[in-house]
């Protein structure tokens, strides 16, 4: 049975978000024993997150990002994302058709299939008025460079 060894939480301005929340879950994946390569891994997801809720969820106004992060046994670390933004499920957004040249097809849209790939569960609910996206990482590295050390 897993049992919580230890919960932060740090809040932002989206205006401040994106690098704040990156931040602190480095150093929490840091913390945690968390090989080098997958602290990039890690680092990388909260940004692609926390650009999503910036862009999507609050759009052209300021909101808060509230990320709390939970080590579990294993290690395991499970970072909760929670907005006050309109509900948006980042989960839920199409797959980019990656067969269509890039000119015909715009930019973005890769984001969020990268993310999933590199987090272990994932899983969003509306609480309230809130949105909630649950992240969920084991200590392995998703892209190679296991060898690697913090």
């Amino acid at each position: 049975m897993s049992s919580s060894i230890q919960s932060e939480r740090t809040e932002a301005l989206t205006i401040d978000a994106v690098a704040h929340c990156t931040e602190f879950a480095g150093a929490k994946a840091r913390q945690a024993g968390f090989p080098a390569a997958r602290v990039d891994e890690i680092e990388l997801v909260v940004e692609e997150v926390v650009a999503n809720i910036c862009h999507y969820s609050y759009g052209d106004r300021l909101g808060n990002v509230e990320l709390t992060c939970r080590l579990i046994a294993g290690p395991i670390l499970e970072f909760d994302f929670t907005d006050g933004g309109r509900p948006f499920d980042m989960l839920t957004m199409p797959e980019p058709n990656l067969a269509v040249d890039i000119d015909q097809r715009g930019l973005g849209g890769v984001g969020v299939p990268m993310m999933c790939a590199l987090v272990d569960q994932a899983s969003y609910k509306r609480d309230g008025e809130r949105n909630v996206l649950r992240l969920v990482f084991h200590s392995a590295c998703r892209l190679g460079g296991a060898s690697q050390s913090a």
